[in-house]
C-alpha cells in the first residue's frame, strides 16, 4: 500500500499542477487561482504518508491518516463542480476545473478504496495468526455457525 500511496500522491501532485498550468484567470484577474493547487497538495500530504510508512513503527498510523486525506478529497474535488453549478446554474463536466475535480474524485475514491481492501486483508491475516475466527464465518445473527 505503501507504494500506491506514492503512486496516487503523485499522481494528485500533476493534476494539480497541470490544472494550474492550463487554468485560465478570472475575469478581471491576472493570475489563475491558487486552488487550482489544491490537488497538489493533498498529494503532498499523500507522498509524505507513503515515506513514513516505509518505516513499520508508523505504518499503521499513516496508512490511516492517508485513507483520511483521500476521503477528504475525494469531498473535496466536488467543490469545483458544486461552484461552477453555483455560479452558472449548469453543469459542463469538460471545463478545466471540472475535469481536475473529476480526476481528484477517481484518483481520491479508488485510494480509499485500495484502503480499505488492504485493511480488511491486514485484519484478516492476524486474525488468521491469533486463530480467531474469520470475518466472513461470523453469520449475521452474531451467532457463530
Amino acid at each position: 500500500m505503501t507504494w500506491m500511496t506514492l503512486i496516487c500522491g503523485t499522481l494528485l501532485i500533476l493534476i494539480g499542477i497541470t490544472s494550474y498550468m492550463t487554468g485560465e484567470p478570472a475575469p478581471g484577474k491576472d493570475t489563475v487561482s491558487p486552488t487550482a493547487l489544491i490537488p497538489a497538495f493533498f498529494g503532498i500530504v499523500l507522498i509524505l504518508c507513503g515515506a513514513l510508512s516505509f518505516d513499520g513503527r508508523f505504518r499503521k498510523h499513516t496508512m490511516h491518516m492517508a485513507a483520511m486525506v483521500g476521503l477528504l478529497g475525494a469531498l473535496g474535488g466536488f467543490m469545483p463542480i458544486a461552484r461552477q453549478i453555483a455560479n452558472t446554474g449548469a453543469f459542463d463536466p469538460f471545463t478545466k476545473s471540472a475535469l481536475a475535480g473529476e480526476f481528484m474524485i477517481v484518483v481520491c475514491v479508488v485510494f480509499v478504496g485500495m484502503c480499505v481492501n488492504s485493511f480488511l486483508q491486514a485484519r484478516r491475516s492476524r486474525q488468521e495468526a491469533e486463530g480467531k475466527p474469520q470475518l466472513e464465518n461470523i453469520d449475521q445473527s452474531g451467532d457463530n455457525a
